[in-house]
């Protein structure tokens, strides 16, 4: 999985991550059952804590973006609220990360 993390951003890396795979979701490029990476692989790949990594996805799962077994890992759940709104309408948490994402 690519991130793109900004160390020196004022936003906690936690909440970019959190903000990075809530956006996949909304572009579509993340889809419902798509298996992530581990905490431990993710947090190798980006070269942070794993606690980091295993607070965004707790955070996620908390959202409904996730689904988190021992056993098969974490998977991508779409939340039934964005599921029932219509094309012009969008999740307050989409729409609050993009505006962060956008430079």
């Amino acid at each position: 999985m690519l991130l793109e993390l900004d160390f020196s951003s004022q936003t906690p890396i936690y909440q970019q991550i959190r903000n990075q795979i809530v956006m996949g979701i909304a572009e579509g490029k993340l889809v419902a059952g798509e298996k992530l990476p581990t905490v431990r692989a993710l947090s190798e790949e980006c070269g942070i804590n794993m606690m980091t990594v295993n607070k965004a996805y707790q955070l996620l799962r908390q959202e409904g973006y996730l689904q988190i077994d021992r056993r098969s890992g974490a998977r991508i759940a779409i939340p039934a609220s964005l599921t029932t709104f219509s094309s012009c309408d969008k999740d307050a948490s989409v729409v609050a990360a993009m505006d962060q994402l956008r430079p």
